[in-house]
């Protein structure tokens, strides 16, 4: 049979001609390999203290949404379908220390917004980001000490964190430190909490990019990062091995899914990853791969409509299960227009 299979699919030019499946659109629709729907997108959202919402400049089309506007926001996506939100804190400079205390105050911005849109929405899942970055000082995803980043010690406060966001009525904890060891530990306080059925979203394999800059002015968090960058805990870019390690360690720790970050850049990971270990994988199309496709679409370079959809159906026929998009609302109301 194999030497059949082999002889059939070899076969040449004119009895094999690729183009007659693709003639027609309903042909076309028939062979798909991959089809990208609503079900895959989970929308991120920037949140804030203020009254208004604001215009982040450097991702044109995206704001931060203010927490008494945060139902309405929300409503949308779910009326389009859109399974889950993540939450994203916009925090008060004058909250910020070097040991990122606000992440650890049960009122603080994510637990708010967490506890209002639970209480006011169902059937929509909240992921919350576990790390420090939003609340520190020095802008680092952990504790600073003598210009080096503290495993351990900073695992202590991500378990608390994690905890009262689960308190909150988060219903997934996205870790997207890297700090090593960490998800086991939160795994092992959610469920001695009484949160054992809380999920946990593991950034397993996110590296240290340039394309998170936009992210990072739209949370503040830029600013004092010139003091150490965060090469000494997110991964070379240059790697792919490393991110299979990261990965297994992860799994073996407790993680329910697993995130890769950036997206478009790292297609080859999520195939990898995928393709290995057979666990629900998710991308992110971070804030630099957004702005510079709306760069390109406002100096009318590229169709908006067209990039959108083409953009993330590739994380799909690299093997992401979903996709965490700033596009998550057009390309829902993209899909719904059929």
């Amino acid at each position: 049979m194999s030497d059949n299979y082999i002889s059939i699919t070899a076969a040449s030019y004119p009895a094999t001609r690729m183009r007659r499946n693709r003639q027609t659109d309903w042909s076309r629709r028939l062979i798909e390999e991959n089809r990208f729907s609503v079900n895959d997108l989970i929308l991120p959202i920037f949140i804030t203290d203020g009254n208004e919402k604001t215009a982040i400049d450097s991702m044109p089309g995206v704001y931060r949404i203010p927490i008494d506007q945060i139902i309405e926001y929300v409503q949308e996506a779910k009326e389009l379908g859109i399974p889950a939100i993540a939450l994203f804190p916009e925090t008060n400079a004058s909250l910020k220390d070097d040991k990122g205390s606000e992440a650890l105050n049960e009122d603080n911005l994510v637990c708010r917004a967490t506890s209002l849109i639970k209480n006011n929405i169902k059937n929509i899942g909240i992921i919350t980001d576990v790390a420090l970055d939003p609340y520190t000082s020095h802008g680092h995803d952990g504790l600073l000490k003598n210009n080096e980043i503290l495993n351990d010690e900073s695992i202590e406060i991500l378990c608390k964190q994690a905890i009262i966001q689960a308190k909150a009525g988060s219903d997934m904890i996205a870790p997207s430190d890297m700090m090593d060891g960490r998800i086991g530990l939160i795994r092992k306080e959610l469920d001695k909490n009484g949160f054992k059925n809380t999920q946990i979203m593991s950034y397993a394999a996110k590296f240290a990019s340039c394309f998170y800059g936009p992210f990072r002015n739209a949370i503040g968090s830029e600013l004092n990062l010139s003091i150490k960058s965060k090469k000494s805990y997110q991964m070379d870019y240059r790697n792919s091995d490393e991110a299979l390690r990261e990965v297994s360690l992860d799994i073996s720790e407790g993680a329910d899914m697993i995130m890769i970050k950036p997206g478009m850049p790292y297609l080859d990971i999520i195939y990898r990853i995928k393709s290995t270990f057979k666990m629900p994988t998710y991308a992110y199309q971070v804030s630099g791969e957004y702005s510079m496709l709306m760069a390109a679409v406002n100096n009318k370079y590229l169709d908006k409509n067209k990039a959108i959809i083409e953009s993330l159906s590739c994380f799909k026929r690299a093997g992401a299960d979903g996709i965490l998009s700033y596009f998550a609302i057009d390309a829902a109301k993209l899909i719904k227009q059929g």
